[in-house]
């Protein structure tokens, strides 16, 4: 069993900074691939960002590139999404969630724990 707690989220103007953390439990987080996912109200959820066990190979959604950063360090067993340069369409409930595989997936279905999720809200 993996338990997963995010933290790092609020509220921050239109081209601010925010970074999430998601410290894990158990002794699996250093083989497991992991991602971040995001859900606004009306909307599906939607992945943003998966890194794998290594932290080697990392993947994003288009809306995202360029401006989010996904890492991790295995000693913490806590991974990080650094989101620069955020616009209100960013605005949503942040997950954290964790693979029993150690590669990278897009879809959440692939994911086999979740956290309890973050708001991030970004004003305009």
């Amino acid at each position: 069993q993996v338990q997963l707690v995010e933290s790092g989220g609020g509220l921050v103007q239109a081209g601010g900074s925010l970074k999430l953390s998601c410290t894990a439990s158990g002794r699996t987080f250093s083989t497991s691939a992991m991602g971040w996912f995001r859900q606004a109200p009306g909307k599906e959820r939607e992945f943003v960002a998966g890194i794998n066990w290594s932290g080697d190979n990392t993947y994003y959604a288009d809306s995202v590139k360029g401006r989010f950063t996904i890492s991790r360090d295995n000693a913490k067993n806590t991974v990080y999404l650094r989101m620069n340069s955020l616009k209100p369409e960013d605005t949503a409930v942040y997950y954290c969630a964790a693979r029993s595989s150690s590669w990278v997936a897009v879809g959440g279905s692939n994911y086999d724990y979740w956290g309890q999720g973050t708001q991030v809200t970004v004003s305009s």
